[in-house]
């Protein structure tokens, strides 16, 4: 086989590939919408997460506060 024939093979076989990625997900670029996906979940958690600690936190200070006022 020539180096000619082989160096064809490999850009099909490459262009082959490359058809198939993009059929697959969709765009011929990265998908950065699902690797930000992960992160705007945890980030929306971490701040739930915040604002209950800040509600239990009101309540036990509004608790201690009835309490010596009693």
């Amino acid at each position: 086989m020539s180096l000619g024939k082989i160096l064809v093979l490999l850009l099909g076989l490459a262009a082959v590939a490359f058809a198939v990625r993009t059929a697959l997900t969709g765009t011929a670029g990265r998908d950065t919408a699902a690797h930000s996906a992960p992160k705007r979940q945890l980030d929306n958690v971490r701040e739930r997460a915040k604002e209950l600690e800040r509600e239990q936190q009101k309540a036990a200070d509004d608790l201690a506060r009835r309490m010596s006022d009693q």
